[in-house]
């Protein structure tokens, strides 16, 4: 094996270390935004506010179902990020297609959360609250901005 063909092998493997640790990170992140709307159906009832805002004359029973199907979407769309980021970890950590599969999962991910956190409909501003759509846009996207970079960067 030739010197340049070892750094090439070294830096490969630093690359990978660095994403596979960045994919840990943003799966730590990914669970405390998939925890954050039930959290708040728990305790802090924002996103009930939210549809009552919206729809002052709506019944009880109509405001809880637009409030369950708001939260329910970001917790499934919070355990699809799950499993993307233990897809980017996995990849790392067998230096297969890192670049591909590190780039295609952050280019989805952001879109996805780009689209929650601005999505608006009929009464909403925005469907989703805005504290709770950012929160989650910022936490997830700067950690596969981080994870993204890591993966393509040189050294």
């Amino acid at each position: 094996m030739t010197t340049s063909t070892r750094d090439t092998v070294r830096a490969s493997t630093t690359r990978n270390s660095r994403a596979r640790a960045a994919a840990y990170a943003g799966l730590v992140l990914q669970l405390v935004v998939t925890a954050l709307p039930l959290l708040d159906l728990a305790f802090f009832g924002t996103v009930e506010n939210h549809v009552r805002a919206a729809y002052p004359d709506w019944p009880t029973s109509d405001v809880a179902a637009d409030r369950n199907a708001i939260i329910w979407t970001l917790v499934g769309v919070g355990v699809l990020g799950t499993v993307g980021w233990l897809v980017a970890a996995w990849a790392a950590a067998r230096g297969r297609a890192v670049r591909p599969v590190v780039t295609t999962l952050f280019v989805l991910g952001t879109g996805t959360y780009l689209s929650l956190a601005t999505l608006g409909g009929e009464a909403y501003d925005t469907i989703v609250p805005l504290w709770l759509g950012m929160t989650s846009l910022v936490l997830t996207g700067l950690a596969g901005l981080t994870t993204t970079v890591a993966a393509w960067r040189r050294r």
